[in-house]
């Protein structure tokens, strides 16, 4: 995989690789990309009865740092507002069973790939 050279086009081409990785793997697309005013989603996909919320991080060299150490607790609190007003925008019950998954991809060739499946919790 090698897109342009804009770091939207790279990221734009990971979130589409960690789409195909999960899709490979029986998840289920729902939407890409989905923006609020509280934050920005991915890729929400759904897993059997289970909605998951994908942030996906890349970085073409570890220099830079491990791509699944930037999701900070200021980006995962972004993240589970998001998520909240999809489901509230969607009028998808609270209680529906749901996830946060990291999909984390690196090296220069976007040759590695980590699934980290419900890395974090929403508070409360």
């Amino acid at each position: 995989m090698t897109p342009g050279g804009g770091n939207r086009e790279w990221g734009a081409a990971a979130e589409q690789y960690a789409e195909a990785f999960l899709t490979e793997r029986g998840l289920i697309p729902v939407e890409r990309n989905y923006r609020c005013r509280n934050g920005e989603i991915d890729l929400v996909m759904r897993d059997l009865e289970v909605l998951v919320f994908v942030e996906v991080r890349f970085r073409s060299n570890p220099r830079f740092g491990i791509p699944a150490e930037t999701v900070t607790v200021a980006k995962q609190r972004k993240i589970i507002a998001a998520a909240r007003h999809f489901l509230q925008s969607r009028r998808i019950h609270d209680r529906s069973p749901c996830r946060f998954d990291v999909i984390a991809v690196s090296g220069p060739g976007q040759d590695r790939i980590d699934w980290i499946r419900d890395a974090f919790q929403p508070a409360g």
